[in-house]
């Protein structure tokens, strides 16, 4: 066990600034716990996401991928937890999520998450490692088990932890050897959070854009007043008048309108 387990880290290192960096990675820690997908992000503080490793695409739609590269990464709560400065280590996606986000369309959705879907009497779950890249890029690395799989246990996310430190480092050498590329990429500032500035402007106000935005992140009515210093029965008259302006009557139909808003931006 630990000849295999030496040989997979040695593996790691010698493909570091490699293509194969990602596989490497995988193939180490699922000698530790198994999963089905994985994928890593960088989050720069002023760009989209950088796909650091795709483990993903070549099991479920690539349209999935490109959806949340288009802008359905603002309501992952890992982007949400690393642009707060999440500390470093290994989370349940369940522990930074908001309280009704496993009932929201953006956690069930085919079209941009997919390994993630809480439907019910399907067991899967998300993991991530945390790791900050420098002061202004934090990325995640994410395993995931697709549905009917079960979640992880508590010893697998013991064992999982004990490799943390390898990770974390492995990750900030590989990005190391990246990041000049990418910081000569443009700035992409209308990608970033003013996609929920800019979503049906015209029809609402900056308060209640705002109360969108945590409605598709998977704010519950009490949480969003507790956010905003608002009582929840005020979020709920501002909610029944943001689906009254918008012609809707399900938070499906505003996440359909937001998809939507995010696909247009991406035509011009």
């Amino acid at each position: 066990m630990l000849a295999r387990e030496s040989a997979d880290i040695s593996a790691l290192i010698g493909l570091i600034g490699t293509q194969d960096f990602g596989s490497a990675l995988d193939r180490m820690l699922r000698s530790v716990a198994s999963f089905d997908l994985s994928v890593a992000f960088a989050y720069p503080y002023d760009k989209r996401p950088v796909v650091l490793h795709d483990g993903y695409t070549a099991k479920v739609s690539a349209s999935a991928l490109s959806a949340y590269l288009g802008g359905a990464y603002l309501l992952d709560p890992f982007y949400v937890a690393c642009s707060g400065g999440q500390p470093a280590g290994l989370w349940r996606m369940r522990e930074l999520a908001p309280d009704q986000f496993f009932h929201s369309d953006f956690s069930s959705s085919a079209e941009v998450h997919p390994c993630i879907s809480m439907e019910s009497g399907v067991l899967v779950e998300e993991i991530g490692f945390v790791i900050p890249l420098d002061e202004q890029v934090q990325a995640t690395y994410s395993l995931m088990r697709g549905r009917g799989g079960a979640p992880f246990t508590d010893a697998e996310l013991e064992r999982l932890r004990i490799y943390e430190p390898i990770v974390r480092e492995a990750v900030r050498s590989n990005w190391r050897q990246q990041s000049e590329v990418v910081a000569a990429a443009p700035r992409d500032d209308d990608a970033i959070e003013t996609a929920f500035d800019s979503l049906c402007a015209d029809r609402l106000t900056r308060q209640q854009r705002n109360i969108v935005r945590l409605i598709l992140r998977g704010h519950s009515n009490l949480s969003i007043g507790k956010t905003m210093n608002i009582a929840e029965g005020t979020v709920r008259i501002h909610r029944k008048n943001i689906y009254r302006r918008l012609g809707i009557s399900s938070q499906g139909a505003l996440f359909r309108i937001f998809i939507d808003h995010l696909n247009r931006r991406q035509l011009y």
